[in-house]
Formats: structure tokens, sequence, C-alpha cells
């Protein structure tokens, strides 16, 4: 793969345990709510509430707003790069599981791509739920071994002379991608320009790719 050591320059110490999730979590989910709700424990409208907002209304949305002013104003992106925590929470987009971030951009010469090889640490606040295949260990452990080949099977492919950089989320530090911004996009807007960016992108299994029919914001 391409650079290991930087993969692999931070701690993979998590603050809970580890373990494969059964095929049935979701029944086991389910049946865990019911007596939570039944004993009075547990809210269920609350729970579809918490559900509801970071699956809806929070989703992924809130990184593509980091990444999109960071696309139209160089000032910002300097200082995401440098000190993402901080840089992200200008925008209000802090928060439990997303609370100290790192972000590493995308160029022409190097690919990002997030993994967390021990579980599914993954930054809420910023990217909503994480997908299912974020969560499983092939996943888990493909993207450190072979990425080139994992991210072919998500149909991204990254030429041979590009470096693959894979980083390692842990609960004490979460990723997300800067991702390149397309040619064709020089006359959008910012909030154009929201609407563009994927969830995916920002883990690193996708690219952003220009609206077709042409550029809405400029000259076609």
């Amino acid at each position: 793969m391409g650079d290991q050591d930087e993969s692999r320059d931070h701690s993979h110490e998590h603050d809970h345990e580890h373990q494969d999730v059964p095929p049935d979590i979701a029944l086991r989910v389910r049946a865990l709510e019911s007596v939570l709700v039944e004993k009075g424990m547990v809210d269920s409208a609350a729970l579809d509430e918490i559900v509801d907002t970071y699956e809806n209304r929070i989703g992924p949305r809130n990184g593509a707003e980091v990444v999109a002013k960071a696309w139209v104003d160089p000032a910002y992106r300097e200082r995401l790069l440098a000190d993402g925590t901080s840089a992200i929470g200008e925008l209000g987009h802090l928060g439990g599981q997303g609370e100290h971030m790192k972000v590493v951009a995308n160029t022409p010469e190097v690919h990002n791509l997030v993994v967390c090889t021990l579980c599914s640490c993954y930054p809420w606040p910023t990217l909503g739920l994480p997908p299912v295949w974020y969560k499983s260990a092939p996943f888990r452990a493909r993207a450190v071994i072979e990425p080139r080949d994992v991210l072919s099977e998500f149909g991204l492919e990254v030429p041979e002379d590009v470096e693959i950089r894979v980083w390692d989320s842990t609960a004490e530090i979460r990723y997300l991608v800067l991702p390149e911004r397309p040619a064709g996009t020089e006359g959008m807007t910012e909030e154009e320009l929201v609407e563009i960016v994927t969830r995916d992108s920002m883990i690193g299994v996708a690219r952003v790719e220009a609206p077709s029919g042409g550029n809405p914001g400029g000259d076609a």
C-alpha cells in the first residue's frame, strides 16, 4: 500500500472493548429497546429523535459544509488542515464522537482513506451515522492491507503513481478527508458545492463529481 508508516503514527488504544458484531444485532437492539422502554428507562420518542437527527438533519451535510467552505476560502482551508478541530468548530459542527478531528487533503499525488481497524470510530457530527460497510470486519482489515483493491471494489480506480495513505480512526482522534474539488465547478457557489459533496468522498472511497449538464453557477 502507500505510506503505512503515516497510517500507523498514532495509538490504536480505544477506550472500549472490541468484538465482531453478531449477525442478529438489529433484533437484539430492538429487543433491548423494547425492554428499556417497557421499564420506563428509555423514552422511545427520544430515541427516534436522536436517530432522525443523525440520519437526516445532521448526516453528512455538516461535513459537506466544511469541505465546500475549504474549497472557496483558502484561509479557512489552511486553518482546517492545520487544526481540524478548531476549524470545524468555527462552523459549529463539533460534538460527541467528533471532539478531536484531523482533516487530510486529497491531491493529484496523494489519496487518503479512513478506516477504524479495531471497531468503528467515526465522526458522527460531520458524517452522521457510519455506513454498514465501514463497520464490517473485511473492510477494516483489507483497507489497511490492500487499499487499492478495496477502492477499486467501490468503483474508484487510483492510478499506480498516486500514493494511498490510510488513516486509522480511534476513540482519541477521528479523520475527515478533504476531497479534491472537481474541474468544472469554478463558478458554483458555496451552497451549490455543498450539494455535490458526498459522505463516501469524505471517507475516501469516492471522488466528488461535477454535476452533469454543466456548471450551474458559471459559464458552460
